[in-house]
């Protein structure tokens, strides 16, 4: 039997060592690596190259979303898996069009998870019979109404533009985004501007309404509005 190598992406500490703990129960489940946040996932997917990453989307420094984004465009036959507590559209439409092989929320049994991982794999999808729902939902209503799929505002925005709004919105100021992004102060400023231009908001208050809207960070999560 084939071993399958898993990146685990979860950025608290106790879910990490309990999904660890269940995955390697299964004989041909390995863990070959963990991620606390999504900028370190990036950069493990691509220095252990794991057959499947099992991904959370609420992570500080890079969200999920973003990370997922990264992590296929520099590795288009990566084998993403989304484990999330949260199964709404905002999540679920973007994670998918970037090309996620699944989406399980956290009350997934561990079997379950084993199994849709196997599958995942194999190159099939797995859905959580909830998440199936809100996507057949969201079609079926797009379709009666003759409309396509809105791209929210959010894929507006390049890559980096959408990393510097998650640490905007998570309360860095200009010099601390700098040093996360190891870019130059003037350079984040930059990107500010363009964020505030291409999303028409021009104070950080609403830059962080739109990322909690837009799912790029949690509703819980504490900000600073400077």
């Amino acid at each position: 039997m084939n071993t399958i190598t898993i990146l685990l992406a979860e950025d608290h500490t106790i879910l990490r060592e309990g999904l660890r703990a269940l995955l390697e129960v299964e004989s041909d489940l390995k863990i070959i690596g963990e991620a606390g946040d999504g900028r370190a996932s990036v950069k493990l997917a691509t220095e252990l190259n794991p057959d499947v990453i099992v991904m959370d989307i609420a992570m500080p420094l890079m969200n999920g979303i973003e990370a997922t984004r990264q992590i296929l465009q520099q590795h288009p036959k990566a084998k993403i898996l989304i484990l999330s507590a949260h199964s709404d559209d905002a999540y679920v439409e973007q994670i998918m069009e970037l090309g996620a092989k699944g989406y399980l929320i956290k009350q997934t049994a561990a079997q379950v998870l084993a199994d849709s991982i196997r599958r995942v794999h194999r190159g099939e999808t797995c859905l959580s019979r909830v998440v199936f729902n809100r996507l057949h939902h969201h079609e079926t209503k797009a379709k009666a109404n003759g409309e396509l799929h809105a791209k929210k505002n959010a894929s507006q925005l390049s890559s980096r533009e959408a990393e510097v709004l998650q640490l905007i919105a998570e309360g860095k100021a200009n010099k601390e985004t700098a040093d996360v992004l190891h870019i130059s102060i003037k350079t984040v400023e930059k990107h500010r501007q363009s964020l505030m231009d291409k999303l028409n908001i021009h104070d950080t208050a609403g830059l962080t309404r739109h990322a909690i809207a837009a799912g790029i960070i949690e509703s819980s999560v504490q900000v600073t509005i400077l």
